[in-house]
């Protein structure tokens, strides 16, 4: 028994955990490097807020370094193409949101769901991370925190006005989310995240932040599922 409890739950340098990893890693560079243009634009949109957007704006710059780091500390080239593939369908949503001056879709595809999808994808990796990128995610994540509570704020200060927009940019934007686990889900349950767990919190942060927002219990409930019959 002892013999067995001295064996690492993860092998972090065997081949197949690194292969997992250059796709699961690469996600999150590409994350945050998409999170610190968004903030740029959405500082363009809401020249009031400049100064505030353009210091998270930073805060998502510095941690792709971290997760660079967290890479180069595996000896794992992160597969970028795959991320930025990964990401496709939610930056061309936002970009559009952004030409035609939507500021509150932007804030729901940045603010709301790519920092909840962060914070979910986080929170469920710290516990089988590696020391080295256990402390880079557990510094990360207080951030997300920060950029989460930024867009509840905004949203809850317009909240009356941004309703219609919000539940219209939920449905195009949410089921987005459930094909983006669907994809990584082999992935992430090599290196330890389950996909259950990943949804579990998505929801659960979304929800929140939805509520905080000003939805109620039963809009929420309809807003946070949609799309996930096909998860």
């Amino acid at each position: 028994m002892q013999q067995l409890e001295s064996i690492p739950k993860y092998d972090f340098h065997s081949e197949i955990y690194k292969d997992a990893y250059s796709r699961i890693n690469a996600i999150v560079i590409e994350g945050e490097q998409e999170a610190c243009e968004n903030y740029v634009k959405l500082a363009e949109l809401l020249p009031d807020s400049q100064a505030e957007l353009a210091r998270l704006s930073k805060m998502e710059s510095r941690h792709k370094k971290g997760f660079e780091a967290c890479g180069r500390n595996l000896d794992v080239i992160p597969d970028l193409g795959f991320a930025k593939q990964f990401f496709s369908q939610l930056h061309a949503n936002f970009q559009r949101a952004a030409t035609e001056g939507k500021v509150v879709t932007c804030l729901l595809i940045q603010a709301l769901i790519i920092e909840c999808f962060a914070i979910a994808a986080y929170n469920v990796y710290i516990p089988v991370a590696d020391g080295f990128a256990r402390k880079i995610t557990e510094g990360v994540v207080k951030d997300e925190y920060a950029h989460l509570n930024y867009g509840e704020t905004w949203l809850k200060d317009h909240f009356q006005p941004s309703k219609s927009e919000l539940e219209q940019a939920n449905r195009q934007n949410l089921p987005l989310v459930w094909k983006m686990l669907n994809q990584v889900a082999k992935d992430a349950l090599v290196l330890g995240m389950e996909k259950e767990a990943l949804v579990e919190d998505f929801m659960i942060q979304y929800g929140e932040a939805l509520s905080n927002i000003g939805f109620t219990t039963g809009e929420i409930m309809r807003m946070s599922a949609y799309g996930l019959v096909s998860a």
